[in-house]
């Protein structure tokens, strides 16, 4: 048997990837509301079978999917508010200073400095009421009941965290540095209300989310969420278990992770994130982490695992310097991690993010995983040798893309490419001179990877000013937007195209492809 057969993906499908944050919605970034069933029913009008979002979890200081509060809640910005307004716990006159906020990009300063007042006061309505639940989303206390284990300590996390100052617990009093199961008991006053509101808002995020998940069930439309292979040393997850993680006694991590130089950095990439102590997960049997999965599987239905190869190998940062330049590569925990995650969460349907430098020895463990892994276009030309990401070499247990959030937009990178590679990508992907990402699409789409997956910026054929994300870069990201009227407009001009293509090339994803021919019915 091939290494391309013995992943679990075995359909041929399309799938587009646009963040929540990025969905149109009339309060300032993208949520739970209309516009996110409004793009539902426009992938599946196109026969498109999977969405694909970054971590839906609330982020911090630089807005960032990937540096949460929480692997486990979900970001309270998603929130549709008109749905408060309907329940009555605001009025619509409240949200203007919301309205009011572009369409077209997400003004995360002027979002911070009002949403919180406004979803504030929607749980100090609700708890006035001395009622248990909201229309539609069951019971809070229920709520509460079935999601205490990571539920309370993020809801403490949350109120500590805005009664010292918005200070990492890193340097909170050393009675609030770790969390037990008593801590509820001796917060000081205000901030057990405060803890209530935070469980509050996880109530109505997971309700709504639930109820656009059955949404997408329903149009035949599956979600591929983002799992972080790190979690934020001021996190919730952090703070409450910190045996998981290389920390010293006072809770400051001994190392960090990052990457080396590399093509997005001439100075590799210094996330900070504290480094896991690989030798007390494998004593537990990896129970954090496959909590962590079943967790992320209750939500999706498939993941993708970030930075793979960091199972194999990743690199080690000291604390203390300045970029990433100076680390050092250790062994992760290679197959005995997913032969114990293959054991408890044996349906589970991964992709492995195994972008970067990655030699064989992640291509050996992503392959005895049973792993699909990432191909992306725009690597295909200026830095890679091998030539791996040309589409004429992908196999088909791989998911292909022109390019992810941490790319240029295809039409951006098309016009940035330097001028000895612009005749050759022409010529490969027959753009008569043009710099169209649809092009790359159909190119894309005809690949025999049994997973195509198309950014929405690309969809909507936008210059590299609709980048998502700029690695390496602390401003001005995950700030991007679609409007309702971008989507009518992709709807009205290149619905009937796509289509057509994910028809011509076999991508509706409903029905199995298998290796062998048979004889044709007489």
């Amino acid at each position: 048997m091939s290494a391309s057969s013995t992943t679990w993906l075995d359909t041929r499908s399309a799938g587009v990837l646009a963040h929540i944050s990025s969905l149109p919605g009339r309060y300032g970034i993208g949520n739970l509301g209309p516009g996110a069933r409004a793009f539902m029913d426009l992938l599946a009008d196109a026969g498109v079978r999977y969405w694909q979002i970054c971590p839906i979890g609330p982020t911090g200081f630089g807005d960032s999917p990937y540096q949460l509060f929480s692997g486990r809640a979900g970001n309270p910005y998603f929130i549709d508010l008109a749905e408060l307004v309907e329940d009555g716990l605001l009025k619509e006159s409240e949200l203007a200073p919301l309205s009011a906020l572009p369409a077209e990009r997400v003004d995360y300063g002027r979002l911070y400095e009002n949403f919180w007042l406004v979803l504030g006061r929607a749980y100090d309505r609700f708890a006035d009421r001395a009622g248990d639940e909201l229309p539609g989303l069951g019971s809070f206390a229920e709520f509460r009941r079935q999601n205490q284990d990571w539920l309370e300590p993020f809801a403490d996390f949350m109120a500590l965290k805005s009664h010292f100052g918005g200070y990492p617990w890193t340097y909170w009093p050393a009675e609030y540095r770790t969390w037990r199961p008593s801590m509820r008991a001796v917060l000081p006053g205000a901030t057990r209300r405060e803890a209530d509101r935070q469980a509050f808002y996880q109530y109505v995020f997971f309700g709504q989310w639930q109820r656009l998940r059955t949404y997408a069930r329903e149009k035949g439309v599956g979600i591929i969420g983002d799992v972080p292979i790190f979690v934020a040393l001021d996190s919730a997850d952090t703070w409450q278990n910190r045996a998981v993680f290389r920390l010293d006694p006072a809770g400051q991590p001994v190392v960090v992770a990052g990457v080396p130089p590399d093509y997005f950095s001439a100075t590799g990439q210094l996330w900070g994130n504290p480094l896991y102590d690989w030798d007390y997960l494998a004593q537990t049997g990896y129970a954090w982490w496959i909590d962590r999965l079943r967790a992320a599987f209750s939500l999706y239905d498939i993941i993708r695992l970030d930075h793979f190869r960091g199972f194999d190998t990743y690199w080690e940062i000291p604390a203390t310097a300045s970029d990433a330049r100076g680390g050092v590569w250790r062994k992760g925990p290679g197959q005995a991690f997913f032969t114990a995650v293959k054991q408890a969460l044996p349906e589970a349907r991964i992709i492995a993010e195994d972008l970067g430098y990655i030699g064989p020895d992640v291509v050996a463990l992503r392959q005895a995983a049973g792993l699909p892994g990432m191909k992306i276009l725009q690597f295909a030309y200026g830095h890679d040798a091998h030539n791996v990401n040309l589409p004429h070499y992908f196999r088909p247990g791989s998911v292909a893309y022109i390019g992810t959030h941490d790319n240029n937009t295809a039409r951006g990178w098309l016009e940035a490419v330097p001028p000895e590679l612009a005749q050759q990508i022409d010529t490969y992907f027959q753009l008569h001179g043009e710099r169209s990402a649809w092009p790359m699409i159909r190119v894309l789409l005809s690949t025999v990877s049994r997973l195509a997956v198309v950014t929405m910026q690309d969809l909507l054929d936008l210059p590299a000013a609709a980048t998502l994300n700029r690695p390496g870069t602390c401003e001005g990201n995950w700030q991007w937007r679609f409007t309702m009227v971008q989507l009518n407009e992709l709807r009205r001009d290149r619905l009937p195209t796509l289509r057509d293509w994910i028809g011509t090339y076999d991508r509706a994803g409903d029905h199995a492809i298998v290796e062998y021919s048979e004889p044709m019915a007489r």
